[in-house]
C-alpha cells in the first residue's frame, strides 16, 4: 500500500495573472513541447523527453511522487485570461543539492511579460510560508543572464559554483539568505 498523499498535493494557487496547478499526466503534450524547445535544452538540459509517452512518464515518475510526498513540486502555469499554458515553475528535491531548489521555464513566446517572476515569487512564498522551508536554492547556467537577474530579484544570492552528480556543466548556485 502506498503512503497517503500529502494533504496539499492537489492544491492550486493563483497570482494576479496566473493559475498554478500541479503538473498532471494530462499535461504530457505541453511538457513534450516545452522540454524540447532549444532554449529549454540549452539552459536546463536535455531530459530525454523524446515522445509524448516519455513526457507522461516524466510527469508520473518525477513530478507526481514528490508532490504526493511533500505537498509541493512542479506546477503548470496557465494564464487567467485566455487559459493558455505558458510554462512551469516548481520547488524540487535535486540530487547533489542539500536544499530544495526553485526552477521555472516558459515557452519563449511568453517570456518578457513578468510571468516567470510572478510565478517564482508565488512558489517561493508557498514553500517558505505554507511549508516552512527555511532556505531555497537555485541553480542556473552561467550564460542564462535573465534567469540570474530573476533569481536575484527573488532575493536569492550567488554563493558558489556547483557541478551536479552525473553532469559536466558548472552552474551558478544561489541561496536565500
Amino acid at each position: 500500500m502506498s503512503p497517503e498523499k500529502h494533504p496539499s498535493a492537489n492544491n492550486t494557487y493563483e497570482t494576479e495573472r496566473l493559475i498554478l496547478r500541479p503538473m498532471s499526466r494530462e499535461d504530457k503534450d505541453f511538457v513534450f513541447e516545452l522540454y524540447n524547445r532549444p532554449k529549454f535544452i540549452q539552459h536546463i538540459g536535455n531530459r530525454n523527453v523524446n515522445t509524448i509517452e516519455d513526457a507522461e512518464n516524466y510527469i508520473l515518475n518525477r513530478f507526481a511522487p514528490q508532490i504526493e510526498r511533500l505537498g509541493y513540486g512542479n506546477y503548470l502555469l496557465v494564464t487567467k485570461e485566455g487559459s493558455e499554458k505558458v510554462g512551469a515553475v516548481g520547488i524540487f528535491e535535486r540530487e547533489g543539492l542539500d536544499i530544495v531548489d526553485i526552477g521555472y521555464s516558459l515557452l519563449e513566446e511568453f517570456e518578457g511579460k513578468g510571468y516567470a517572476f510572478e510565478a517564482a515569487q508565488k512558489v517561493k512564498s508557498i514553500g517558505m510560508d505554507d511549508f516552512g522551508l527555511t532556505k531555497i536554492s537555485a541553480i542556473i547556467s552561467k550564460d542564462n543572464i535573465s534567469s540570474q537577474k530573476l533569481i536575484e530579484k527573488l532575493g536569492l544570492k550567488f554563493k558558489k559554483h556547483v557541478i551536479l552528480p552525473g553532469e559536466t556543466e558548472e552552474l551558478n548556485y544561489y541561496e536565500t539568505e
